[in-house]
Parts: structure tokens; C-alpha cells; sequence
């Protein structure tokens, strides 16, 4: 008598084998046999027209803070994700004395978009050290399996105090105690290091983050650590602005340590030529020895522009600015007066509001080519017809005038799509090529990031309807190759050894995922972050089962209350 039994699924295991049809049945939060006709269990689900995989293991989110108060962690979790990894992109929450907690915050609010009065009143900090932290995150109840890396900045700012702030070069006693503390976070179950050393990175008042100029000898003495422990992995986000030079550290890292080396990469219309030196850069790492490989994304990475986001065309125009304060239901009435309509189109764009907004509020305020509608259900993949400078022009309209009647109209949820990143060309050919390349790892959902930005933590089922599904601009991918591009490969990059695969033996995070009707919405601003803290939620049908360690934890898209995810740390997989 099994536990559980999930009857006469499409069963595509997380191998990249082909399809098979029969069970999989689970004994003891554990899968106890794929294929077949198994026996009779204590609960069975019909699976039958539907398909099976493993939980999706989300390696690129930002729930540092959410995770000390949230135990659903959605929508990631909507989208069938069972274990999420955070501390990337060297912002994060630990370690930290108390007298820095407002600088962290700082920080995180203007790297990743999540306002500082939702962490302020969120994050208790009954910790310190990342160890303490683990311990905390250990504490809580949870829907899905949590993991964490350790970030530079804040491991920086412990070590330096107001000189990494100042982002002075670190003295050898100081790159001494980073990487005594990283040996620290990484035998305590830290998945490895992350650091950032982009320009685009700045805190709420435009300053660098602490580790933007950071020296290869402090970057190859913390990553050091990861060799003693022989566990972890490097990540960083890097301009690559000696694309030389940062290859040769990196390589040597890599090399030095016998531990994975990954840096993000998009697309950018700056350089369109860019990606393609830098995959080229990771082949040739790679033929050196060293484990080097580029973390890329499944769809352009874009803002999400309607009337209450962070961003929005019409947010260096003096009249709508001066509307911020309104609730929705106000604004949008006051938004839809003749009057105020009139004023607001008439208004030349300010440059006093465009000097204190973020720098991409510039492109945003007149792009009206590179801006387009969202739709229901999204496209991210739109064509050149469907931006607001082409529609407004089939109707005769001022673009202007065509997003401000478009946003205003209906329930005043509608959304525009602004791709800053791999869309240079107007269509998916470059993500495609990213995605067959066997030198990269999916990643950069950014669930728990960008609150009034980015949604793109339905990441995990855009792969599988657009790629496996849907395309209609060009090829997709097959449907096995994109379930193992997000469960094994993920998994077993960040060392995550007993899950990913439907295999005997391995965790029974799952699931069971009614193909034809897979559906991604809308996205919708909600309030529901501490402090009535607003985000981007994007929810989906189509989901009829998601397990973790073998318990259904959402059914039918609704939350069971079951509580099986854990904070899983590296080095202890399965204790």
C-alpha cells in the first residue's frame, strides 16, 4: 500500500528522456517507483491526459526578506516551483550588526524594487551572523523548500563597515575575515557566493553598491572559501567592462577552486554584439578547465508599466506625478476627467521629475516604439504591430494620447510591456540560442524582486507554454528539453542532489500539470506585503497538483495549508 499514487500521467522525468505514460507512486515523502501500474495507495490522483514532472527548482529568486515571514513564497510557488534559491546578485540580509540594518535595507530597495517600509516592518532580525540566519529560516513553516547563498555586499559592509560603503579597497586582514566568514556560511549550508559589479545597482540615493569596485584579490580570497569547503558556487552580475580581464579572474577562480563559476547574461540593444562574446568567452574558459557558465533567462527581461507601477510613461509629467498619492479608485477617476486627460497630454516631460526617477524613466517617458501592450494573456514575444507608436499610428492617434486612453481604460488594470533586455532584434531567436547552449543555466526569475516592475516569477510555466506550446514566431524547444532545462540542470548545477528527476529514491516534490489548459494571466498589483506593501502578482491555471516530499501542497490552484518545505541546506541534502 503506497502513501500516494498519481495514476496514468504523461510522465517526463527531468532526464530530458522521452515521454512515458503510466504512474508514479510515493511512499514516505520519497518517489517509490515511475512507470507501470503501480499498486494500490492510501490516495491516488488521476493524472490521466496530464503531465508529470519534478517540482521546478528556481535558482535566481530574491525572497531574502519575504522568506522570514512568508511560508507560501507566491507566486513562485503558483507556478510549481518546490525549491527556490536566493542571495543573488550580492544583496541580501546576513550578515549584519544592527547598526546596519537600514543601510541593507537601503540597498535592497534600490537594487531589487522592494520598498524599504515592507522590509522595515517585515524582517524581525533574530539573527546576526548568516548562520544565525539559516537558523531563522529554519524556524518557519513552509509551502516550498527555501535555500540560500551568501551576498558580498552585506558580508562587506560586516567586515569593512562605513569603508565598503565608501566602497574603499579591502586590506588584507579584511578579505582575511570575508573568507572566514564564508567558510562559516558555506559549513552552515550557504549554496555558495554571489556578488554584483554593475552599474545599473544602486541604492535608493543612486550611490555604487558596496562591492561594485571590488579587487580580483578580495573576490578570489572570499571565493577561496568555496575550495575549502569544496562546496558552492560563485555567481556574479558584471558589466564585463574589460570583458579580458574579468574572464581571466573568473577562469582562474573557477580553475583555482574546482567549484562553478556563473555570471548573468541578457541581451543588450547597447551591444547587440555582446552575448555572443561573452558565450564565446565561457567556450573558451571552459576548454581552459575551468567550470565557468553563463546564467540566462527564457524571456526578455522587461518592466511592467500600468498606472500604479513603479515605472509608468507618464510619471515625469507634472500632473500625473502630482496624482500619486490618490488611492487606485481615486486616481483613476481623476485620470479619466476631460480636463485632467487634456493637461496632462499637454504637459512636456520634466526634467526635474526625470533627475530624482530612475534612469530607465527616461527611455520609458517617449520609447513609444520599443513599448507595447501586454495583453490577456501576456505576450512577450509581441510583434513590431503591436507596439503603442504602431497602434497609435493605425488609428490616427498620438501614441502619447493611445497609451494614456489604453491604461486608463477598462478596470484601470491594464499593463504595458517595456523589454529593456533580450529583445534586441524584436523576437526570441537570441533567448532560444541561450536556452540550446550546453554551456548555461536557466535562471533570472527574480521571484520576490521588483515589486512594481517585473513579474517574472511565472518563469516556470511561461517555459513550458511558450517554448513547448505555443511559439508561433519561430521554433520552440521540446517539451522534455524544457522541463530538464528547469528541474535536473538547475538542480544539479547548485548541488541540490536529491531532487529534479522522477527517479526511486529522490524527493517527491512534483507536478502534475494539466498541459492543454495551462494558462499564464494577467499581471495585477496587489497589497499584500507587510505595511500594505504593494507587488506584482501573476497567477495560472492549469496546475491540478503540486507535492512536496510527497504532500500536495496547492490542488487545483488553491492552497491545501500543508506546510512539508523545509530550508535545505548544502551539504546535508536529505538528512
Amino acid at each position: 500500500m503506497h502513501d500516494l499514487v498519481i495514476r496514468a500521467g504523461r510522465i517526463v522525468d527531468g532526464t530530458g528522456a522521452a515521454a512515458v505514460t503510466g504512474d508514479l507512486a510515493i511512499d514516505a515523502g520519497r518517489i517509490a517507483a515511475v512507470g507501470g501500474k503501480a499498486g494500490p495507495a492510501r490516495r491516488e490522483i488521476d493524472a490521466d491526459g496530464m503531465l508529470v514532472t519534478p517540482g521546478f527548482v528556481d535558482v535566481h529568486t530574491h525572497y531574502d526578506g519575504q522568506a522570514t515571514w512568508d511560508p507560501v513564497l507566491a507566486p513562485s510557488s503558483w507556478h510549481g516551483a518546490t525549491t527556490i534559491l536566493f542571495g543573488n546578485c550580492g544583496v541580501g540580509f546576513a550578515p549584519c550588526r544592527p547598526s546596519d540594518r537600514a543601510a541593507l535595507i537601503d540597498l535592497m530597495e534600490g537594487v531589487e524594487d522592494i520598498p524599504g517600509i515592507v522590509l522595515a516592518e517585515g524582517l524581525h532580525w533574530d539573527w546576526e551572523s548568516f548562520p544565525e540566519f539559516l537558523d531563522a529560516l529554519d524556524r518557519l513553516p513552509r509551502t516550498i523548500d527555501v535555500a540560500a547563498q551568501l551576498p558580498h555586499h552585506p558580508l562587506r559592509v560586516y567586515a569593512m563597515g562605513e569603508r565598503a560603503i565608501r566602497r574603499e579597497p579591502a586590506r588584507a586582514e579584511d578579505i582575511a575575515l570575508m573568507r572566514r566568514l564564508a567558510e562559516e556560511a558555506l559549513a552552515a549550508g550557504a549554496f555558495g557566493f554571489t556578488t554584483s559589479r554593475t552599474e545599473s545597482h544602486r541604492t535608493t540615493s543612486g550611490e555604487r553598491v558596496p562591492g561594485r569596485y571590488a579587487a580580483e584579490a578580495e573576490l578570489l580570497g572570499i571565493g577561496a572559501a568555496l575550495g575549502t569547503a569544496g562546496a558552492g558556487a560563485f555567481g556574479m552580475l558584471s558589466d564585463f567592462e574589460d570583458e579580458a580581464a574579468e574572464f581571466a579572474w573568473i577562469t582562474k577562480q573557477a580553475r583555482d577552486t574546482g567549484r562553478p563559476v556563473w555570471f548573468l547574461l541578457t541581451d543588450r540593444a547597447s551591444d547587440p554584439g555582446r552575448w555572443r562574446r561573452l558565450m564565446a568567452g565561457v567556450h573558451r574558459a571552459r576548454a581552459q578547465g575551468a567550470a565557468v557558465t553563463a546564467q540566462v533567462a527564457g524571456r526578455p527581461v522587461g518592466v511592467i508599466l500600468g498606472l500604479g507601477t513603479s515605472l509608468t510613461p507618464f510619471a515625469a509629467r507634472p500632473g500625473f506625478a502630482a496624482l500619486a498619492t490618490l488611492t487606485p479608485a481615486e486616481r483613476l477617476a481623476r485620470l479619466r476627467d476631460p480636463a485632467i486627460r487634456a493637461a496632462i497630454l499637454a504637459e512636456p516631460v520634466s526634467e526635474a521629475l526625470l533627475a530624482i526617477q530612475p534612469p530607465l524613466q527616461r527611455p520609458i517617458a517617449s520609447n513609444w516604439e520599443r513599448m507595447y501592450v501586454l495583453g490577456d494573456p501576456p505576450d512577450y514575444e509581441p510583434t513590431a504591430d503591436r507596439s503603442i507608436a504602431a497602434m497609435a499610428a493605425a488609428e490616427g492617434a498620438d501614441p502619447a494620447a493611445f497609451a494614456y486612453d489604453y491604461l486608463a481604460g477598462g478596470d484601470g488594470g491594464r499593463m504595458l510591456f517595456y523589454p529593456v533586455t533580450n529583445y534586441v532584434h524584436g523576437d526570441h531567436d537570441v533567448i532560444r540560442a541561450m536556452l540550446t547552449d550546453p554551456a548555461t543555466v536557466l535562471g533570472l526569475s527574480d521571484g520576490g524582486a521588483h515589486c512594481g516592475l517585473i513579474c517574472d516569477s511565472s518563469l516556470p510555466s511561461y517555459m513550458l507554454t511558450h517554448w513547448a506550446r505555443d511559439r508561433a514566431r519561430g521554433p520552440g524547444l521540446p517539451l522534455e528539453q524544457v522541463v530538464k532545462r528547469q528541474t535536473s540542470e538547475t538542480a544539479d548545477f547548485f548541488g541540490f542532489a536529491d531532487r529534479g528527476r522522477l527517479v526511486p529514491g529522490l524527493r517527491a516534490d512534483v507536478n502534475v500539470i494539466d498541459f492543454d489548459r495551462l494558462r499564464i494571466h494577467h499581471p495585477e498589483l496587489v497589497h499584500d506585503l507587510p505595511a500594505g506593501g504593494r507587488r506584482l502578482v501573476q497567477r495560472v491555471d492549469g496546475y491540478a497538483a503540486t507535492l512536496v516530499a510527497g504532500e500536495p501542497v496547492f490542488e487545483h490552484g488553491q492552497d491545501t495549508g500543508a506546510r512539508p518545505g523545509r530550508l535545505v541546506r548544502a551539504g546535508r541534502i536529505g538528512a
